[in-house]
């Protein structure tokens, strides 16, 4: 995240609380916030609001789950995992906006509005990712590709070698939370879209807009190859690794944990209080 001096942490100016939360949550703030970015923020409340509302539906489907076939349950289960994103980096940056005063910079741009796998993965998925690869991996590669392809091709090697880092960080995230030895089927996903990206672009650099499909054609094919790649090579993957079963797991942990603390909390209090009018007794 210091990236070179270009990165997140890179800024002298940082105070410490704010470098803390640079370094252990995924945020980035923005440089210049405005009233137009509070007013979106403002106005998307209702977007959220259906959102929620979505995900409790989907609770819901899950208990017919026996009729359903389960790649419909593998796209509720996308559009689960994504809301649930949403809502818990809105909760992060509106209680950052309330105690710290600041804005932070959006992880999502509706995704699935996107036409395009450049606009999917480049303006609208993840972009906390993207915003840390760029700098560290993207930027490097593409100087170094300059000298030797030129500056017109150099984009590409420098996509494909985004996506191939992507893949390995991806693949050690995995066996970070479930110790299961990765097959590599993660590293396949991101390094076909790697290849699939930089093809498209490719493409357009040689038709030069001349030619495009329209949304309306474009869009669902941008989000059926997501959807149809993820469901062979990133899902299966990822459910191997029993994410919601752990999860769940840690969050009783944790609750446990601090019921433990409030009990012991709650019962030293109560010594105190019964020493101190024992005294006074």
């Amino acid at each position: 995240m210091f990236a070179f001096g270009n990165g997140p942490l890179s800024d002298p100016s940082l105070s410490l609380s704010r470098f803390l939360a640079l370094s252990c949550l995924p945020i980035k703030f923005q440089q210049n916030p405005n009233f137009e970015t509070s007013q979106k923020g403002l106005k998307s409340m209702w977007n959220y609001a259906l959102k929620g509302f979505l995900i409790c539906l989907f609770l819901k489907v899950y208990d017919y789950s026996d009729y359903i076939h389960p790649k419909v349950i593998w796209v509720v289960y996308s559009f689960h995992i994504y809301f649930g994103l949403e809502i818990i980096l809105a909760v992060v940056g509106g209680s950052a906006r309330a105690l710290l005063g600041i804005e932070l910079e959006s992880q999502f741009d509706e995704p699935y509005l996107s036409t395009s796998l450049q606009e999917f993965w480049g303006r609208r998925w993840n972009l906390m990712v993207t915003r840390i690869l760029r700098p560290t991996i993207y930027d490097p590669v593409l100087n170094a590709s300059t000298a030797i392809v030129g500056r017109k091709w150099a984009s590409l090697p420098a996509i494909f070698g985004t996506f191939m880092v992507s893949g390995l960080m991806h693949e050690l995230i995995f066996f970070y939370m479930g110790r299961v030895r990765p097959d590599g089927g993660i590293t396949w996903f991101f390094l076909l879209h790697g290849v699939s990206l930089t093809i498209e672009v490719a493409i357009k650099k040689v038709i030069k807009r001349k030619w495009c499909l329209p949304r309306i054609i474009s869009g669902p094919l941008t989000i059926g190859f997501v959807l149809a790649t993820s469901f062979w090579l990133f899902f299966p993957e990822f459910l191997r690794y029993n994410p919601m079963e752990r999860a769940l797991e840690e969050y009783a942990a944790l609750g446990g944990f601090v019921k433990d603390v409030y009990k012991a909390l709650t019962f030293k209090s109560l010594n105190n209080v019964v020493q101190t009018y024992d005294g006074e007794k």
